[in-house]
């Protein structure tokens, strides 16, 4: 039996993408479009709302779709784990799924696996990620998500170093690590984790080029995974084994 989707901010560059990848997949098909000013009740009678909105729209869209017992997948950007937390207890008690991704990109998520792994070894780490100047929200999800698995990679070293935090200058930190955005014409999306040590520093660089081909295959994971997921589920590390996967 065909699933129905609804999709809320279809006509966006990320929706867009999704709902290209959904119109091949199958098993799914997407029968309501919603934008980030359509009223909720639209989602009633779906079988997966995906959310591709904005940050300002996206909790109650999700919000929308748990209570009315509707599995959902997001891949709106800003959701931080305190965020997240804001809808925990509601979609545990629906007994429903959440599952927010990031980032669609397999070598995105590959970048902060890398990131993770290597984070206990560096006392100093530092992101930098770049977005084109239309992005509005800043730091990115996936710098936000980087920087909590690099937190969580290293709780018997405590926090990285980060000195004169206070400045502005020096970035928002997130679960310690200082993050840097850029918003600039002619780029997609970059992200650069800078670990440093004594005498030695290393950087794991990720670039979107292409984000259809970049976002495909994690959105073909992600849609048939959400439509049977329950609670909580952070990541496409959670949908591919390659040694963080976890529900958070």
């Amino acid at each position: 039996m065909t699933k129905q989707v609804a999709l809320v901010g279809g006509s966006g560059k990320l929706g867009t993408i999704i709902k290209a990848v959904i119109d091949d997949l199958d098993g799914f098909e997407v029968v309501r479009m919603l934008t980030s000013s359509s009223e909720l009740d639209e989602l009633d009678g779906a079988d997966l709302v995906v959310d591709a909105s904005t940050p300002q729209v996206s909790v109650d869209v999700v919000r929308a779709a748990v209570e009315r017992g509707i599995n959902v997948l997001v891949g709106t950007s800003g959701w931080s784990a305190e965020r997240i937390s804001l809808v925990r207890a509601l979609v545990e008690s629906a007994g429903t799924g959440a599952v927010f991704v990031p980032n669609f990109s397999l070598g995105s998520v590959l970048g902060s696996a890398l990131a993770a792994a290597a984070a206990p070894f560096f006392p100093s780490i530092e992101i930098i990620e770049a977005h084109r100047d239309t992005k509005i929200d800043s730091p990115s999800g996936t710098a936000v998500r980087t920087a909590e698995l690099i937190a969580a990679a290293r709780t018997e070293q405590g926090p990285v170093s980060a000195p004169h935090a206070d400045q502005r200058a020096r970035g928002q930190q997130v679960a310690s690590v200082p993050i840097h955005s850029l918003r600039r014409p002619g780029v997609i999306a970059r992200q650069d984790v800078i670990l440093s040590g004594r005498g030695e520093s290393l950087t794991l660089t990720h670039d979107t080029v292409d984000p259809a081909s970049a976002y495909a295959p994690g959105i073909r994971l992600s849609v048939p995974f959400a439509a049977e997921a329950r609670g909580i589920v952070v990541g496409l590390e959670s949908m591919i084994d390659i040694g963080i996967g976890h529900r958070s």
